[in-house]
């Protein structure tokens, strides 16, 4: 690291950021991220799963998740895991959240050792209750590892929209020379432009619950918006599900105020707002009637908070911790219940404080409330 003088701040500037990157997962985010980081000025290769992504790319450089923004000639596209992330100085990991785990072990059986990942996967573990980050520890033992998230739809990255993001790493702690000689600073330098613009976090558990919960949380409003619902309803979704994205985040050990940063209400705001949110759009067609089933036919990508809707609400409950609405969304995806059913039961529930302070000590019935057993009792 190259000392500059910064003043009373002791700054600290990378002499060389990661020069090339391997981006593993060539969806429409990976697209997006490999060519964040060619416009960046580092030299990058993109792992495709599919050999029609690979040819579609070869040939006329448009892969079909991103149809509209063509990859740059200098990005290598390949099903070579091997060659793509031969020489490379950081791997980006850009893959489902279910899909993680065998990733991660075909990338540690390529990779140099020490060379840092960085993981944009978004979820929870099916079963184990597992962060992201718990899973590449399993996996790629020893190895340095980052998470990457915040409010960035593909399309928009893809075309140089201004983007802002938060990057997290364990050993950004200790003061400010510290925190600016950390992995993730190192990553925010190597991925950082005009128009991508990174921070900083030490608090990878608060910016992985965030990018897991904020989907299921999508969901929810994209049925409130298929129900012709307005902006009332989104607002107050958006509000207590954040409420929900602290209390589980908090229980797992990350902090309160990474989830109101870019990580946690920025992506909540942005995934919930708009049919570009393959979750949202998910939802809105289960508020227009459709199954889950329906909605999800002939889809290309995947909302992932289909998914972890239920593991979600199983390590909420492992946990004690109180999440209503994404418990809601679980019932209706998996459980049998009725939209209206969840509807009624979210609104009619005791009516509690707002406050962290006050919320332990009040509960009132519901003046609304149902006298008969709800079908839903869980939410």
């Amino acid at each position: 690291m190259d000392t500059r003088d910064g003043g009373s701040d002791n700054r600290l500037v990378a002499e060389s950021p990661f020069d090339k990157v391997a981006v593993i997962g060539a969806g429409a985010w990976g697209t997006a991220l490999a060519m964040t980081a060619h416009r960046a000025g580092r030299r990058v290769s993109l792992w495709a799963r599919e050999a029609e992504i690979v040819e579609a790319v070869t040939s006329d450089r448009r892969n079909p998740f991103l149809p509209d923004y063509p990859l740059p000639p200098e990005i290598a596209v390949s099903g070579d895991m091997a060659a793509v992330v031969a020489d490379a100085g950081l791997v980006i990991l850009v893959v489902p959240s279910q899909f993680l785990r065998p990733m991660t072990r075909a990338v540690e059986a390529a990779l140099a050792p020490g060379v840092p990942v960085v993981i944009c996967a978004k979820g929870i573990e099916t079963d184990s209750g597992k962060l992201m980050s718990q899973i590449v520890a399993e996996e790629m033992p020893g190895r340095p590892q980052a998470v990457l998230s915040g409010p960035s739809f593909a399309a928009e990255v893809a075309e140089g929209q201004p983007t802002a993001v938060t990057i997290a790493s364990e050993d950004a702690v200790g003061g400010a020379v510290e925190a600016t000689a950390s992995l993730a600073a190192n990553i925010c330098l190597a991925l950082g432009s005009d128009n991508f613009r990174p921070y900083i976090s030490d608090d990878p558990v608060g910016v992985e619950v965030g990018g897991a919960v904020k989907n299921v949380l999508a969901i929810a409003c994209g049925i409130a918006d298929g129900l012709g619902m307005g902006s009332n309803p989104r607002a107050a979704l958006i509000t207590r599900g954040l409420a929900e994205l602290k209390r589980l985040a908090e229980a797992l050990g990350g902090r309160r105020e990474t989830v109101t940063g870019l990580a946690g209400i920025g992506d909540l705001t942005l995934t919930c707002s708009s049919t570009q949110s393959r979750n949202f759009s998910f939802g809105r067609a289960l508020g227009q009637g459709q199954t889950p089933e329906q909605a999800l036919a002939g889809k290309k990508s995947v909302a992932e908070g289909a998914v972890n809707a239920r593991s979600v609400t199983q390590l909420a409950r492992r946990l004690g911790v109180e999440m209503p609405i994404c418990e809601a969304v679980n019932a209706i995806l998996h459980d049998g219940l009725s939209i209206q059913d969840a509807v009624q039961a979210l609104l009619t529930r005791p009516i509690k404080a707002e406050s962290r302070e006050l919320e332990p000590h009040v509960t009132l019935p519901h003046p609304s409330a149902a006298t008969e057993p709800q079908p839903n009792d869980m939410v």
